[in-house]
């Protein structure tokens, strides 16, 4: 399969909405924002998972939801966090990239 070039933010299509996320090959599975969450019905909650971060550990909520970018849809796991403070609510890690993505810095 061919690989689908992306840069470091990119829009994506979650619960039907468009929505600006950044892109974190450092991050090992997604992340949204837990009110965005809420606000377009996605869930339900499959399971908790052990999150390392720069400020410790913690359990975070584990959704599935589709995710589709560069007009490639994948079903993904994506952990429920609050992002309020950060500039994306939504945040792709490995677990989506490891579809066939190439990151492009410069774009």
């Amino acid at each position: 399969m061919k690989k689908t070039i992306i840069g470091c933010v990119e829009t994506v299509v979650i619960g039907g909405k468009k929505h600006r996320a950044r892109i974190d090959t450092g991050a090992r599975t997604s992340s949204i924002d837990r009110r965005l969450a809420k606000k377009l019905m996605l869930g339900p909650v499959l399971r908790k998972m052990k999150v390392k971060s720069s400020i410790g550990e913690s359990f975070r909520p584990v959704i599935k939801t589709l995710v589709k970018i560069k007009n490639r849809k994948i079903k993904a796991s994506l952990n429920l966090a609050d992002r309020t403070k950060m500039k994306y609510k939504i945040l792709i890690g490995r677990n989506v990239l490891r579809k066939n993505f190439l990151i492009d810095v410069t774009k």
